[in-house]
């Protein structure tokens, strides 16, 4: 029998979809003909303890005697109906009785605890809801009761979409993560290891790759790597993902190494071959790619510069085969449009590009293999891609996990969904670049792009220069208005404490975020502390930003750094503020209140003009000819009609065409010769045409076609009321 690798992401990440890594490192097997399968422990837990076995197992565990809060009093009181309920409430969020929604929203079907007195608050954001919405809400706030009872009386480390995680966070020792893997196996560590436990006697796996993308992924690999050691010592366990790439490249504890026999660093398709090849015994350990090992009682890391990395165009179409795609869950959380799609919906993960191309921003790991190396994939095989994964799972959403996609990859692969006729809705990740104009969003929107999320960072134009983002307020607010008027909605990622930012700059990032919001070209944002990361410039190079690093150096993780900065702003204070003012403006409330209402403490009055957005998007179409400009038609074809009219002797000739768009027919009237000339040019516009022709093309052919001055004709009315149905200047 051939050599089998296990694939497992451990408890938990997301309920409603998987994550990627996995299906991208099973995708890249099958191309070198490696088997492979693979397991999301984290869907497959929550399964087993979420059911009527799982909760009438896990309320046993509870003694009568135990003290409980009021709030866990009152679920172990009515055990008997969550476990009467628990499974018509999965199979719902898992879209398999969608009829249950009507018996969820009429109230006294599930029982209810302190996470449904947010409901009184909440009803003026749901109460224009549908019906499974609503009720997808209210089985979300029953899940998350039950979680309260389970962190409360069963497993303190348990979070729907961590485990643990408390005990990764800023993990310079081992000490404590050690100390806890000897003790006894909680209750969600038993289910873990009963699924394990299948899957090794199903596979008998060699080689047991464990994907750790996030901190609270990092116990439950330990655990499952304890067990696999303690009984099944002759399979090899390495551990990989986004974890170890950022907090583990200087890991020295050998203790680590009782756990796993390999950590491998950054992209796995190269690290993971090599160490299949040294396994089997095909190579030696100098062979090896980016790998920690322990070797003589004494960590070492080889990596072998003989060996390449593999293209993007190498490592295949990312393989689902082994997930069980239709048990996901559906939820929705919080009332936040973009967190929603993280929570509701499976979606297919793909890459537009691997890296990032602009690669600059202070804050971020540009030193690192996956922001530092930009590759871009082409549009015809990414389309190739979501072909396959269509086909595999059935699922034609797609969420693109780019650091930034680039703009010109992100019009070519719409172009190319629309030259295929594809049927797809997808969002990725942006920043706001001036390209980003009004016609080629509504190219985006055309091919099925729903949303995009981009880095506002610190609203303030002298934080952005000293992050070197590359953008202006200014230039953001426009960006964001023309993704709203195309109909794609915005998320901003927001940013306070940055080094040497003041009170002052942090109540001017607040009111800009106001005003975008009551513009309405910002739908939904996310406040973030600054945190300052090793391998980022502010934690390499610190001096320059004007603050001082601590020199700890731990033998565990190593990501996290502790500064302190001269200004002494206590950016703490501000984290309950932003988030609140946030979440009313979010839901187009509360506009006109003062700042200074949002907080508890005396902040200064905002030094930004109050129609500085406004002032921003004010759109004014520049009548400047673009030779190089792309120009695209995504309407129809129209009908042509022939009218002659006599007045005074004189007769004149026209061509009226009509277009039928989705939502409203267009008659627009030209000369005969002018009509004539673009009923057949749009016909060489439409996206399905491989060369794309550009405006310059175009004006010599109206030139030598129709004799007349073509920028009085571009810029004519008409032709201002054709960009209405389609026609796109890229």
């Amino acid at each position: 029998m051939g050599f089998t690798s296990l694939l497992i992401t451990p408890p938990f990440t997301q309920l409603n979809t998987p994550y990627p890594a996995t299906a991208y490192l099973k995708g890249f097997l099958n191309t070198i003909n490696q088997s492979a399968l693979q397991a999301d422990l984290g869907i497959e837990v929550i399964l087993q303890l979420f059911s009527k076995g799982g909760l009438t197992e896990m309320f046993n565990t509870v003694s009568l005697s135990q003290v409980l809060s009021d709030n866990s009093a009152r679920i172990f009181a009515l055990r008997d109906d969550y476990v009467s309920t628990i499974d018509s409430v999965i199979k719902f969020l898992q879209g398999q009785n969608p009829t249950m929604a009507l018996q969820i929203c009429s109230g006294n079907f599930l029982p209810e605890a302190s996470r449904f007195d947010q409901l009184a608050e909440l009803d003026y954001a749901f109460g224009t809801m549908g019906t499974q919405d609503q009720a997808k809400h209210l089985a979300t706030l029953y899940l998350e009761d039950i979680s309260d009872f389970i962190v409360e009386a069963i497993d303190p480390h348990f979070g729907f979409s961590r485990y643990a995680e408390r005990l990764a966070r800023s993990a310079n020792s081992f000490d404590q993560l050690y100390s806890a893997l000897e003790t006894e196996l909680s209750f969600i560590d038993k289910i873990t290891i009963r699924i394990l436990e299948a899957k090794l006697e199903h596979s008998r796996p060699d080689l047991i790759l464990i994907s750790v993308p996030f901190p609270g992924n990092l116990f439950a690999a330990f655990r499952i790597a304890q067990y696999v050691r303690e009984n099944h010592p002759t399979m090899k366990i390495a551990m990989g993902g986004g974890f170890p790439n950022t907090e583990l490249r200087s890991v020295c504890d050998t203790r680590v190494f009782e756990f796993f026999d390999f950590i491998t660093l950054d992209d796995g398709e190269a690290p993971v071959e090599n160490l299949i090849k040294f396994i089997s015994g095909d190579s030696q350990v100098g062979s090896l790619k980016r790998t920690f090992l322990l070797e003589e009682s004494q960590v070492k890391y080889y990596n072998n510069p003989q060996i390449r990395d593999y293209k993007q165009s190498e490592v295949g179409t990312p393989d689902y085969s082994d997930l069980p795609l239709d048990k996901y869950i559906s939820v929705i959380e919080i009332i936040n449009p973009m967190h929603r799609l993280w929570s509701d919906g499976r979606w297919n993960k793909l890459t537009m590009a691997h890296g990032c191309y602009w690669g600059k921003c202070t804050f971020c790991d540009i030193s690192l293999d996956y922001i530092k190396i930009y590759e871009p994939v082409a549009a015809k095989l990414l389309c190739d891609r979501m072909e396959e994964l269509i086909a595999q799972t059935g699922e034609n959403g797609f969420h693109f996990v780019d650091e930034a996609a680039p703009p010109a990859l992100m019009r070519a692969l719409a172009l190319e969904i629309l030259r295929r006729k594809l049927v797809v809705t997808w969002w990725t990740n942006i920043r706001f670049e001036k390209s980003f104009t009004a016609d080629l969003c509504l190219l985006l929107k055309a091919s099925g792009c729903i949303a995009v999320s981009g880095g506002l960072e610190v609203a303030s134009d002298r934080l952005l220069k000293l992050i070197d983002k590359g953008v202006t307020v200014e230039q953001v607010a426009k960006v964001t208005r023309n993704f709203t008027e195309s109909g794609i909605m915005v998320h901003a990622y927001l940013m306070y404490g940055y080094p040497t930012q003041t009170v002052q700059e942090t109540v001017d990032s607040l009111e800009m975020v106001r005003q975008l919001f009551e513009e309405g070209v910002l739908q939904s944002a996310y406040w973030h502390q600054f945190a300052m990361t090793v391998h980022s410039p502010v934690g390499m190079f610190p001096e320059k930003f004007g603050v001082v690093k601590s020199d700890l150096i731990g033998t565990f993780a190593n990501n996290d750094v502790t500064y302190v900065d001269p200004t002494g702003v206590d950016h703490d204070q501000f984290s309950f503020g932003l988030k609140k003012s946030l979440y009313n403006y979010m839901h187009g409330m509360c506009y006109d209140f003062p700042l200074q209402d949002w907080f508890e403490f005396k902040i200064p009055r905002t030094s930004i003009n109050p129609n500085f957005i406004s002032d921003a998007i004010q759109e004014n179409r520049d009548l400047v000819l673009r030779p190089n400009s792309k120009v695209v038609f995504l309407g129809t074809t129209p009908f042509i009609r022939f009218t002659t009219k006599t007045k005074k002797g004189f007769v004149r000739e026209s061509a009226q065409l009509t277009f039928h768009s989705k939502q409203q027919v267009l008659e627009l009237m030209f000369d005969k010769a002018e009509g004539e000339w673009l009923f057949e040019m749009l016909g060489k516009l439409a996206p399905q045409n491989e060369k794309l022709l550009t405006t310059k093309d175009i004006k010599s052919d109206y030139e030598s076609s129709v004799g007349a001055d073509f920028e009085l004709f571009w810029f004519s009315k008409p032709v201002a009321k054709l960009r209405e149905v389609g026609l796109l200047e890229l």
